[in-house]
Parts: structure tokens; sequence; C-alpha cells
């Protein structure tokens, strides 16, 4: 009999599903934060996108999530800011404005976007 290579035969199919939560809050600046000062905003002193007051700050999912702030309007990069998820006195939001650059004055709005993501799969296969 001659060689033959032998395989398997699969067919089937996967079903994947990535659900993302959103969450927004949102702050107004009290007094200004000058250049190499660090403005910190605890979970409480945030507002929900329903306009009521944040009493936590949610967990980030293990490589499932990202956090963005806002300043006026203008997104940050990631590196000025630190998150600490958490109730109020333990959550919070850390921005370290760089010295030598402009300050954040009073009443400007600050935005936390915090999307974290569901990722489920199924499958079915035969042989």
């Amino acid at each position: 009999m001659a060689l033959q290579l032998m395989k398997i035969s699969i067919d089937g199919t996967i079903d994947t599903n990535v659900e993302p939560d959103s969450a927004k809050f949102f702050y107004v600046t009290t007094a200004e934060t000058a250049a190499g000062d660090t403005l910190i905003v605890d979970a409480g002193d945030f507002l929900q996108d329903d306009g009521s007051t944040a009493t936590e700050l949610p967990d980030l999912a293990t490589d499932n999530s990202y956090y963005t702030v806002y300043i006026n309007g203008v997104e940050q990069m990631q590196g000025l800011s630190t998150y600490t998820p958490g109730a109020t006195g333990t959550g919070s939001l850390e921005i370290q404005v760089p010295a030598g650059g402009p300050s954040i004055k009073e009443n400007s709005p600050v935005v936390l976007h915090i999307v974290n993501f569901t990722p489920s799969s199924s499958g079915t296969f035969e042989t």
C-alpha cells in the first residue's frame, strides 16, 4: 500500500461578540492647577452621565478596557493621568500638569470616559 497523508476533517463555526460598557464622568475644576502641580479628582467629586453624583469609579477589565481624559474638550495624553478605581475616598483621577506648560484654569471641564469590553465566543464543531 502506498503512503498516504492522514488528516482530520473538521467543520465548524465560531461566533464572537464584543460588548462595550461605556461610562462617562464629569467634573468642573474649582481652582487653577498650576504647571508642575497635580489635579486630584475624587470619585465623589464627579457627576455621572445622568447628572447624579458618582459614588464609585469602575474597575478596568484586564486587557479589555481603556480610559480617556478630556480637559476643555481636548483629549489628553495617557501618560499625564493616573486612574484609580473605587468608591469615594479611594477612587480618583490624578492629572499631572507638565512643568513649563499651561495650567488648568478654574472652571475647566474634565471628562473621564471609561470603556470596558466583555468578549464572548461560542462554537460548534463536527468531525
